[in-house]
């Protein structure tokens, strides 16, 4: 059967994707597809989101054509800008910078030297605050630049057989990094330098990684297999020990990711399913199978605003999942929460003021009741007592 034009569309062959934070509160989703047909080059393509309807546009906001660099391979968004990251199978990565609003956009290309026929990177990222920009190649390369200077702080060509994962740390102090030959290092960032290799059993293939992002817990999660049995493992980040593991997906996974704020950890599996965790409890909250009808899942991202995923594979596309989790508090509901805090408590403020003996409300003049009692006939001698002697002094 021949296939579908997909061309302009979310759906259809998509081999990498991420969303885009805009600064007027707009979500946006980036997309790069592979070449399938002759009228369908490899391409880069931006789509607008609806919270409202928790889908994508039908068709593109804009498409680049990026036919000469090949098929895009994993695309990594800035964090504070529009700015993205895209390598590809020529391998190079290169700078695309989004401009205008969804009536009219356009993406501008910008080499990046240090990046330059440098070999298909597999994993890309930035930091949490977007200072600094990793990429782990399928030779086993991993380099760090400081960002947007480009300089190099790191750049180690034998860091692993091939890179499979990588990840920063919330401070940005470590790089985590794993090897499709299941070993898994921490680096410090600072200057690149290793600063050490996580335990494992002869047996155990360490897969996926990323550090936890909720402030409160330390963690590393990784995914690890042995034999069939797919567990996620938690390492403490300040002894790097390992101190437990569960069972999440019940299968080998794909592809890894973390909420934004921490509070989700999400799995995805090579036959569509996926799994969503709070992290807190390590508990599985929402659970999804067959996203795309039994194929791999690509990419797996948690949308910056809200409650919501989005999945992409070779075979389906793109899709967005809404998330069956506890719903969080806007902030417009926060300050309504605040203002309603301060006026039961100045309604309340007031009852205490009208029925209680307070100083204001003391009444004036001698039947004060608080005014003490005195037996008239003491105070009389006392008063007699006391002018009659200061007569005396006087005379």
């Amino acid at each position: 059967m021949e296939k579908e034009n997909r061309c302009g569309s979310h759906q259809g062959p998509v081999t990498c994707g991420s969303w885009i934070r805009r600064p007027e509160n707009i979500n946006l989703v980036v997309l790069g597809r592979s070449r399938h047909c002759d009228s369908c080059p490899s391409s880069l393509e931006i789509f607008s989101f609806d919270a409202k309807t928790y889908s994508l546009s039908t068709s593109a906001l804009v498409t680049l054509s990026v036919e000469e660099e090949g098929n895009p391979i994993a695309i990594a968004v800035h964090p504070r800008r529009d700015d993205f990251v895209c390598s590809f199978t020529n391998g190079s990565c290169k700078l695309f910078e989004l401009y205008g609003h969804e009536t009219s956009m356009k993406l501008l290309t910008k080499e990046l030297p240090p990046l330059k026929d440098v070999g298909q990177q597999k994993c890309i990222t930035f930091n949490v605050d977007g200072s600094k920009f990793a990429a782990g190649g399928l030779e086993g390369h991993l380099r760090i630049l400081e960002w947007p200077s480009l300089h190099v702080v790191m750049d180690e060509p034998r860091a692993h057989k091939s890179v499979r994962d990588i990840d920063f740390s919330l401070d940005s102090e470590f790089l985590a990094s794993t090897s499709m030959d299941g070993l898994a290092r921490i680096w410090k960032t600072e200057d690149g330098s290793p600063l050490t290799t996580l335990s494992r059993n002869s047996d155990e293939k360490i897969e996926l990684c990323r550090f936890s992002k909720d402030g409160a817990r330390p963690f590393l999660f990784c995914t690890v297999q042995k034999g069939e049995k797919a567990v996620t493992a938690v390492w403490d980040i300040s002894t790097w020990n390992k101190i437990g593991h569960k069972r999440l997906l019940k299968k080998p996974a794909t592809v890894m990711s973390i909420s934004h704020d921490g509070k989700y950890l999400a799995l995805g599996s090579k036959d569509g399913d996926m799994s969503v965790t709070e992290v807190k409890k390590m508990e599985v909250r929402h659970y999804s199978k067959r996203l795309h009808l039994g194929t791999c899942l690509a990419t797996l991202e948690f949308c910056p605003r809200e409650r919501v995923v989005i999945t992409t594979s070779m075979e389906w596309g793109a899709q967005v999942t809404k998330l069956n989790v506890p719903a969080d508090w806007k902030e417009w509901q926060i300050y309504l929460l605040l203002v309603g805090l301060f006026l039961a408590s100045a309604v309340l403020f007031y009852i205490f003021h009208k029925n209680s003996d307070s100083f204001w409300n003391f009444p004036m003049g001698p039947n004060q009741p608080a005014r003490p009692m005195f037996d008239p006939s003491l105070s009389n001698s006392q008063f007699s007592d006391d002018d009659h002697s200061w007569g005396s002094s006087e005379l």
